[in-house]
């Protein structure tokens, strides 16, 4: 069988990645500009700033992965991008510039969910093995998906309001831990010890989270304590709150665990990095018998990697876009895509 290789653009947010994959799992070149040092000065991404970035470097960046693969667009079999969700400014960028490469080489332009491209930074560390469930946990979503078949994907379970990511960047900014939050509060949770008693959602049978509840209350717990005089112990404070959502993060999973019969689990997004969650769920796995597959750390937050892993299963099962592609900031990853004529 002929070697597929992908050119895969990502710019959902404030990274300007390009990559090349061969066959889905192997990486050939990988080139991530990251704009962390801008947009922590702002406590946040700056939307229009992270745009700007994106248009000012997505060339170099394309000619750097290159370089660095040794390779030509004359090597290449298609161009895949992350067409949402994400910001709308930045992913415009990366999409106006993947239909300029497909349009200059004649190559076939192949759109990937960004969610999509999480789940498949696994495809690195291993096979997939179906049926199998991915927890997905990032700054925009917490989910728990089941997967049947090669890019299948069922939703059982999600947030009913905030993310998992959310909450923590929410909680670092109010304990006044700089931007990024959620890997300071993880480093800052493996050195404190258990200080603080948070509420829990009621447990119920659904495999639906919420975290909104636990971030109101490190919030008026601060405020609490400040209105007292009292000094907050952060590093007991982040081990708390990392205990505590940890907890109802693997309990949920553990029971869909059992009720599907999987035999193999799967982690996925920018929380898939957390040092608590990869621990309890390392646990967990071993105690059932099931496999856990988790994306080494660098395919965790947003790059392109991932997107032309994923991006290698939509070109092998025909899903193709034209020029008149857009952005779809609020891309679920269930939305019904109508890029293959096949379906």
């Amino acid at each position: 069988m002929k070697d597929i290789y992908i050119f895969a653009i990502e710019t959902s947010c404030d990274e300007t990645s390009c990559s090349i994959i061969k066959n889905g799992n192997i990486e050939i070149a990988t080139v991530v500009l990251s704009q962390i040092d801008i947009h922590k000065n702002y406590g946040g991404v700056v939307p229009e700033i992270a745009s700007r970035n994106h248009t000012d470097m997505i060339t170099v960046v394309f000619e750097e992965c290159l370089r660095k693969a040794n390779m030509t667009f004359n090597d290449i079999d298609a161009i895949a991008v992350t067409y949402g969700p994400g910001l709308n400014g930045s992913l415009l960028v990366g999409i106006e510039a993947a239909k300029a490469l497909s349009l200059a080489t004649n190559k076939p332009l192949v759109p990937v969910n960004h969610m999509k491209g999480h789940i498949y930074a696994n495809k690195f560390v291993g096979k997939f093995k179906f049926p199998l469930l991915c927890l997905v946990v990032s700054g925009g979503h917490t989910e728990i998906v089941y997967m049947d078949k090669e890019y299948s994907f069922k939703k059982i379970g999600s947030t009913l309001d905030d993310s998992i990511g959310e909450a923590y960047d929410k909680v670092a900014r109010v304990v006044g831990i700089p931007y990024p939050g959620g890997p300071l509060m993880d480093k800052m949770a493996q050195k404190g010890t258990h200080s603080y008693d948070l509420p829990t959602p009621k447990d119920d049978d659904t495999y639906d989270f919420s975290f909104s509840g636990i971030k109101s209350a490190v919030i008026n717990l601060v405020h609490n304590e400040k209105q007292r005089g009292n000094e907050i112990n952060k590093e007991g404070l982040a081990t708390s709150f990392q205990e505590t959502v940890i907890n109802i993060l693997v309990k949920k999973t553990v029971r869909a665990i059992k009720e599907y019969g999987v035999k193999q689990l799967l982690i996925a997004g920018g929380v898939s990095a957390n040092s608590g969650l990869r621990s309890a769920l390392e646990k967990e796995c071993k105690k059932l018998n099931v496999e856990l597959l988790k994306p080494e750390i660098k395919y965790c937050t947003d790059n392109a990697a991932m997107i032309g892993a994923a991006g290698y299963y939509a070109y092998i099962r025909g899903d193709r876009a034209d020029f008149s592609l857009n952005p779809n900031p609020g891309l679920d990853l269930i939305d019904k895509e109508d890029f293959n004529e096949k379906e």
